[in-house]
């Protein structure tokens, strides 16, 4: 496996001239983004910046790759980080030649970022607390590091229409998607996996089709390579926006796509080769005390917990991050775990642990309200319309400002535009970024979802209400909280049996 990285190393010296040459003017945008992408950049609004997608494989941030976070961001004063819906940690406002210092040296302490963006398989994601959480199947964690060395180890092998996204879940609460990815493993309580595969979000979002049960972990590999020779073999390469997995689905009817998976997942077995065995490593930390509170999660293992800590909008300080750092540096088996919505998890901790972590992440999110996903926005992005980050605080500060009760909005999702980069479809309400014209002045607006959900079983795409102005929506978010809050319950309780209520007070803010 270590092939592959020295093959990077060899690479990157094609993305620095690659990179010298966008930001001195002598390429042009879209070339260097063909470019740049697969290196896990892009070039950021203005031109005049970029960023650098870190992968962390299964959400995992070892102190080491902490550290590399930390002191990177120091040594080049970086002042905006984002944690992303796929559990992996971007740096922007980065030079060009800041990008190659850091690529480079992140594959000193085993981060990959070749493959972090472009038409490549992404970075593989597991729930962040897998291993350690109560009710949990097994710990999925083994499988997916697997998953991720074997998809890199064919990066230079395959050429995909456009990228894949790969997640396993062990728990219903189903964090990872697993279910509406483009490929996904379910772990059973037997020990074995069930395969979901081409679904996604984003436009024509899809659920998963189930292709196959009762899989043993050992053989997952083989389910691996089905699914990319499937896509290699039908995936759409003339038309880019219909180029994800989801869209073969439509193209082959899903008994037919489930077909043409099989032929493939056929061949490959029979080739053989791709058998590997995983060997779990339990936490054998011990701990003693009790400690509860909001974002305490006492682990499975007596004695140990989880700090969760919700940076707001996602977007963690460089000193936040060295705090934490600080903190954990001589915790015994402590390590940083990354979720979905840009929670990080501080686990394995003892309870007089927990407490020095809590007293170090207090600037974080304190409601569920506050939990909320946000993309980057159109601040930054180059792809953005609509700057959701300024959209999140602004429904922060009015919520706060309007007193409510925790739990009387729900977790909301924004997306800067329709590209789903803040999971807008599968929230309780979602909103994505657009613009509204009103006598033929273009104003800033978001589309409104409702009732999205990415529960095991219950997995549903929410429904798009129409559009808001942007300056409406803290307002609206405000209305709906004071009338939920009224009933005592809260918003996840009340919306099943008011969504009409909830229908005409959205009425009154769509245009």
């Amino acid at each position: 496996m270590q092939d592959y990285r020295n093959k990077v190393r060899e690479d990157l010296k094609m993305f620095d001239e690659a990179t010298r040459d966008f930001y001195t003017g002598k390429m042009d945008k879209q070339t260097y983004k063909g470019i740049s992408g697969g290196f896990g950049s892009y070039s950021e609004k203005g031109g005049k910046s970029g960023m650098l997608r870190l992968r962390m494989t299964a959400g995992r941030v070892t102190k080491e790759k902490l550290a590399f976070v930390v002191e990177t961001a120091e040594r080049l004063s970086v002042d905006t980080m984002k944690l992303t819906t796929c559990e992996t940690i971007q740096l922007h406002r980065l030079t060009g030649r800041q990008i190659l210092d850091v690529a480079t040296k992140a594959l000193d302490v085993g981060i990959v970022c070749r493959g972090g963006g472009g038409d490549h398989p992404r970075n593989v994601m597991v729930p962040p607390l897998s291993g350690v959480l109560p009710g949990e199947t097994f710990d999925v964690i083994p499988y997916a590091e697997a998953v991720a060395e074997y998809l890199l180890s064919i990066l230079y092998e395959i050429k995909m229409p456009r990228k894949l996204k790969i997640g396993f879940a062990n728990h219903e609460s189903n964090q990872t998607h697993a279910t509406m990815r483009d490929l996904g493993f379910v772990a059973k309580q037997d020990g074995t996996f069930d395969v979901y595969s081409a679904g996604g979000i984003g436009p024509n979002p899809k659920k998963g089709v189930l292709v196959a049960t009762g899989v043993a972990g050992e053989k997952i590999l083989y389910y691996v390579r089905a699914m990319v020779d499937t896509f290699l073999a039908h995936g759409n390469y003339e038309q880019r926006a219909k180029a994800r997995t989801r869209y073969m689905q439509d193209t082959l009817g899903e008994e037919g796509y489930r077909k043409a998976y099989q032929e493939k997942l056929d061949a490959v077995l029979a080739a053989g080769g791709l058998d590997i065995n995983v060997t779990a490593q339990p936490v054998t930390k011990q701990g003693s005390g009790e400690l509860s509170g909001d974002r305490v999660i006492a682990q499975k293992q007596t004695g140990l917990y989880a700090v969760s800590y919700h940076p707001l909008g996602g977007t963690p300080t460089r000193q936040a991050l060295r705090a934490i750092l600080d903190t954990i540096q001589d915790m015994e088996a402590v390590e940083v775990r990354l979720g979905a919505d840009g929670t990080m998890y501080i686990i394995n901790c003892t309870a007089e642990e927990a407490t020095k972590v809590l007293e170090v992440t207090e600037d974080g999110a304190k409601t569920r309200f506050e939990h909320s996903v946000a993309c980057i926005g159109a601040a930054i992005c180059q792809q953005g319309v609509r700057d959701s980050q300024a959209l999140y605080h602004a429904c922060v500060n009015a919520v706060r400002e309007a007193n409510l009760p925790d739990g009387a909005l729900p977790v909301i999702h924004i997306s800067g535009c329709p590209s789903s980069c803040g999971t807008h479809q599968i929230g309780a309400l979602g909103f994505h970024g657009g613009v509204k014209m009103i006598d033929k002045v273009a104003h800033p607006a978001f589309t409104l979802h409702v009732n999205g959900c990415a529960t095991m079983g219950s997995e549903r795409f929410g429904e798009s209400w129409g559009v808001m102005l942007e300056e409406s929506i803290p307002t609206f978010l405000v209305e709906v909280g004071k009338l939920v809050a009224q009933t005592g319950k809260s918003f996840e309780e009340w919306l099943p049996e008011h969504v009409e209520e909830l229908r005409a007070v959205a009425a009154n803010y769509l245009v």
